[in-house]
Order: structure tokens, then sequence, then C-alpha cells
């Protein structure tokens, strides 16, 4: 008996937030799920699956083939293999963008800056995981301090008049910064601009942003702005992929179909 379809599921378990993107036969997203790590990564990933079939309007009989990614990648029942978190992230950007390109993903607990050339092939990477600064753990921690929303904060960024630099990279030293700047009467959309910026800089300084820069991640789709940030600074544009924050799960979705 065949599968009434075939569908191509990719895990991506982050320390973060875990996410499933299911593709078709035409590598298109048909569904797609994200959810809160948790302590459970085989319960959440198995959870995040069924949510992505549901929008697929599929079932688990549908899939043709799965691999997992991220940190929790091997707690993923139903995959039949596992690949790096660099080598997903490479093979969906460059899916959406089949050119030589620097690739940032800005993530809940780590960055990431992949290079590529024209042909798709890895030319070096470098990760920042000794330190939370920059990350999407850096935001959350200051909107915490800040009492705003973390949704609420790309919205106050582009009402900045007058941006606040911010000195400090720790995430410790930066919320008694902000905390400062506050009691010196600082506005709090100048303020969460220079907490983008410096998360910018945190990049900039991990290693040159050559050829085409795309950047991904959950911390990008929810904070688009960070983008339009990156763009004048680097006096070019910056692309984006579809659902920025599934390109891990739609690289690792590719390798489970082969391609």
């Amino acid at each position: 008996m065949t599968n009434r379809r075939q569908i191509y599921a990719g895990i991506d378990v982050g320390a973060s937030r875990t996410k499933v993107a299911l593709l078709g036969v035409d590598k298109k997203i048909i569904g797609r799920s994200v959810a809160k790590s948790g302590t459970d990564f085989t319960a959440t990933s198995e959870r995040c699956l069924q949510e992505a079939l549901v929008m697929a309007k599929g079932s688990a009989g549908d899939i043709s083939g799965a691999v997992a990614t991220g940190y929790g990648r091997r707690n993923v029942s139903v995959a039949q293999d596992t690949k790096t978190e660099i080598s997903c992230h490479a093979k969906g950007c460059f899916h959406y963008f089949p050119m030589n390109s620097t690739i940032i993903d800005i993530g809940g607990q780590d960055n990431k800056i992949i290079k590529l050339d024209d042909k798709g092939r890895r030319l070096n990477f470098k990760m920042n995981r000794k330190c939370a600064a920059g990350t999407g753990a850096f935001l959350e921690e200051i909107s915490l301090r800040l009492d705003i929303p973390l949704e609420e904060m790309d919205g106050l960024a582009r009402k900045s008049a007058q941006m606040v630099e911010l000195g400090s990279y720790c995430t410790v030293f930066t919320a008694t910064e902000v905390l400062e700047k506050i009691r010196l009467g600082k506005k709090v959309p100048d303020i969460v601009k220079g907490l983008f910026a410096s998360v910018i800089k945190r990049i900039m300084e991990m290693d040159t942003l050559t050829g085409h820069v795309v950047m991904t991640g959950g911390v990008v789709a929810h904070n688009p702005f960070m983008v339009t940030m990156l763009e004048t600074t680097l006096g070019r544009p910056v692309k984006v992929p579809e659902f920025p924050q599934f390109t891990g799960a739609v690289g690792a979705a590719l390798f489970a179909m082969g391609a």
C-alpha cells in the first residue's frame, strides 16, 4: 500500500524553541509549527509534528522521510536521520537564495555565521555559544527588566528618535546599564533601538559579512526592524527567507527529501 501523499518533515529542536516544517514534493512548506522546547524534547517535537500535519491536512502515514536537527535532534523519535544545525541552515538558505552568501542566524541561545559559495558549499562557519549577549535570550532578559512584552520591542525600536548607545555586551551588565539609562530619563524606544544595535554590532564583530547577506532565526522573524538596521549599517540589502524561524527545519526536510 502506498502513501496517499508524500510529505517530508524537518524537525529543528533548539535549546529555546522547537520548529517543524513539512514540505510537499514541490519543496514548498505545507505545514509548520513552533513551540517552546521545554524539558521534554521528544514530547515537544511530537506535538509540533502533529500540529504541522493538521495544517498540512496530512497524517503520520504520509511522511516519506524525516530528519532532525538542532540541540535536541537525538531526542526526535520519528526521525530516520539527524543533521547538524549548520548543515540544515546552509541547505535551507541556499534553497531560497542559491548564491554565494553570508548567513546570519540569531537564535534563542546562540548566533551562527555561515559562509556559502555559489554552489551552496560551506566555506566557513562561526558560532557564539559562550555568552547569551546578542541572542534571543539576551532580548528576553532585557524585556523582562524593562517590563515590556517581547513582541512589542520591534514596534518600540521603530519609534526611536535618538538611539541610546549601550557599551556593555554581557547580559547582566547590559541590564544594569539599561536601568541606569532609565534613571537618567532616556526614552524606552531609544533604549530598545540601542539593544538592537548592540545585537548587530555583536554579529558584525564575529566575522566579515561578505557576498549576499541572509538573516534567519526567531529573533529576525519577530524583530524585522533589526534587518532594516543592518541594511542601513551595511549600505546594501539583506535577504530574509520565507518564515525565517523555520530555515533550519526546511533544510532538514530537504535532507529528508534527498534534495
